[in-house]
């Protein structure tokens, strides 16, 4: 399933805790598309914590505690991070991360934790939701088979990498529209990861985020770029970047574009892919701005120029997802409309 929906999906169960509906969710997928990510998210929208804990670091004692003397009896003390409603808040997320990297009776011993809230005398806060997230058997991770009982409580989801939903994503978080503009035109290289090799480095949702930072780091130092590319994306798709960005000399004045003033459209589809990025950062920083509209009329005008009105349509898509319906009422949007209409209608 695509981010956009697993995050919708995670959303409702999150709600569901405090109605009484709520089933735990296990994420599957390889590494570095995002599942981490996807509940961290949640939680931030909700402002509550996430109590992450990794089951591959414990024994079974951690969870289950530690047990001590009462006159005849024997109790069990309860774990600090387990989530407490005093001290963590009535709300929250439980986060059993690298869940399928734990030993047997690691997993063992979450099983009445997941399914029955409960651990013992211990009772899981009820507006907490519980989340899990792991790696398949075929990922080449430290992974043990999921025992049936322990997967029989969870409902299961597979991560799938969708390059519209991490776009989406990066315009929303700031990366590099440079990066944004090479997916966009290397749209196989978002994920590309052969366990086969088992890479050290290999082009990921979480990987391109680390590029974007090596980009603000060492843009100013061709000697560095290059490799410090290929350390977090991987030897081959490092070079491609690399080539791409210093390519993006030729670019037209964006500044110009955004004022209404005449500017070319490049014939290189890779610049055409850079422009239509970075007309979009341009929008993105403009909106809160007097000259908002006038800023995104004129993107508009410049996206029916393109040779291939599809690119033109990338664009403007693009443009929505970051702005939103607010794009509607700019004025331009219906002359580009009109003029893309039998591009739509076959799309």
């Amino acid at each position: 399933m695509r981010p956009a929906q697993l995050l919708r999906v995670l959303e409702r169960e999150f709600i569901s805790a405090a109605e009484g509906h709520h089933t735990p969710v296990m994420l599957w997928g390889p590494p570095g598309v995002g599942k981490s990510q996807m509940v961290a998210h949640i939680a931030a929208r909700h402002q509550v914590p996430v109590i992450d804990i990794r089951l591959s670091q414990m024994e079974p004692s951690d969870l289950r505690g530690i047990p001590f003397r009462v006159g005849e009896l024997v109790q069990w003390a309860v774990p600090g991070m387990l989530p407490d409603a005093e001290r963590h808040g009535s709300a929250g997320v439980l986060f059993l991360d690298e869940i399928t990297s734990a030993p047997p009776a690691v997993s063992a011993a979450a099983y009445q934790l997941i399914l029955d809230r409960r651990l013992g005398e211990y009772q899981v806060p009820e507006h907490w939701a519980i989340f899990a997230a792991g790696n398949r058997q075929g990922d080449r991770g430290v992974t043990y088979s999921m025992p049936a009982p322990l997967a029989n409580r969870f409902s299961h989801f597979e991560v799938e990498t969708n390059l519209d939903d991490w776009v989406a994503w990066a315009y929303g978080s700031g990366i590099d529209e440079r990066i944004i503009a090479f997916l966009r035109f290397r749209p196989e290289l978002l994920f590309d990861f052969d366990p086969a090799h088992n890479p050290v480095a290999f082009p990921s949702p979480r990987s391109w985020e680390f590029a974007h930072r090596a980009l603000q780091k060492f843009q100013n130092e061709p000697g560095l770029l290059q490799g410090t590319l290929q350390a977090c994306v991987g030897p081959a798709a490092g070079v491609e970047l690399t080539a791409f960005v210093n390519s993006l000399e030729q670019m037209p004045d964006l500044d110009a574009i955004c004022a209404g003033e005449a500017a070319v459209v490049p014939r290189e589809i890779d610049l055409q892919y850079a422009v239509a990025a970075a007309l979009v950062g341009k929008a993105i920083r403009a909106r809160d701005s007097d000259h908002s509209a006038q800023v995104i009329g004129h993107i508009l005008g410049y996206a029916t120029r393109f040779p291939q009105r599809e690119m033109g349509v990338m664009l403007v898509s693009d443009l929505h997802r970051a702005i939103g319906n607010r794009l509607f009422e700019v004025p331009a949007f219906a002359d580009w409309a009109t003029a893309v209409a039998d591009v739509m209608l076959y799309e």
